[in-house]
């Protein structure tokens, strides 16, 4: 192969192909969800369903401009609880991994007992958790944090255990104290795996709001969707729903967002296909 067909095969896309590029990526979902709104409408009138079975989109939004006023303080009660016990996982989980992944016997005392936790349904402690804690921000931020404190525990310690065995040799012969080995080698190894528990944190963690919101809350999405489904409004329960979609949506985005800007070298790591 000759030195202009290697150039060409190796030249850096243009600008209009990487405008194109990121035109499609955005156009193809968006064009998805279009049409399957599209195609969630048409049926809904074709068929004449229900709206207390399957409301039109239209109807929908229709049930949340009459609430308008309403819907903002609650997305911001379960915003709040959501960040609340999405924050409290962080504090505990990554110095509680620090620990396991640095002690054998206390990694042996304490997974038992954290699967333990995990193992018991978090809806039948939520009304238990009211009645020690009260019925107020503690126990929804106590419920979120049970259920997303784990998977980051667990790839936070996969990530402190995963350091390179010729890494961790050289930091032994260099005589570098705990701290330095941890701050300077195993953190930094970690961060692509920190990175994809605090995605599956923070999507857990809107589902542990929505938990506590139905079990105790006087506002929040979780509210929402059990008053109006008390009352026979399935148009304004989607419509909650939808909120709450777009609430995950957004918050696994800033965390990704969060991920490339702090730690560009290791998002590539996480792509979910191949260029």
């Amino acid at each position: 192969m000759d030195t202009s067909k290697r150039a060409r095969l190796i030249a850096p896309p243009s600008d209009a192909q990487r405008v194109f590029a990121v035109a499609l990526a955005v156009l193809v979902p968006a064009g998805t969800f279009i049409g399957l709104i599209l195609v969630w409408e048409g049926a809904a009138r074709l068929f004449s369903i229900p709206a207390y079975l399957l409301p039109a989109p239209t109807r929908i939004f229709a049930e949340m401009a009459n609430i308008a006023p309403h819907i903002l303080p609650n997305v911001w009660a379960t915003l709040s609880t959501v960040l609340l016990g999405f924050g409290v996982s962080i504090l505990v989980s990554i110095p509680l991994a620090v620990v396991i992944a640095s002690s054998p016997q206390v990694a042996r005392a304490l997974y038992p007992l954290l699967l333990v936790t995990q193992s018991t349904p978090v809806v039948a402690v939520a009304p238990i958790l009211v009645v020690a804690l009260g019925t107020g921000q503690a126990s929804r931020t106590t419920v979120t944090f049970l259920i997303a404190f784990f998977p980051l525990l667990v790839s936070t310690v996969t990530g402190l255990l995963a350091t390179p065995r010729e890494v961790v040799d050289l930091s032994r012969a260099m005589r570098t104290s705990f701290l330095q080995d941890l701050w300077l080698i195993r953190l930094p190894n970690a961060v692509p795996f920190v990175f994809s528990g605090l995605r599956v944190a923070i999507s857990l963690s809107v589902i542990g709001a929505v938990v506590a919101e139905f079990v105790t809350a006087n506002a929040g999405l979780g509210y929402l969707i059990t008053q109006s489904t008390a009352f026979f409004n399935v148009p304004l329960a989607f419509g909650a729903v939808i909120l709450l979609a777009i609430m995950g949506v957004c918050l696994f985005f800033a965390v990704v967002a969060v991920e490339r800007l702090l730690f560009p070298w290791s998002a590539p790591a996480d792509r979910i296909t191949r260029d």
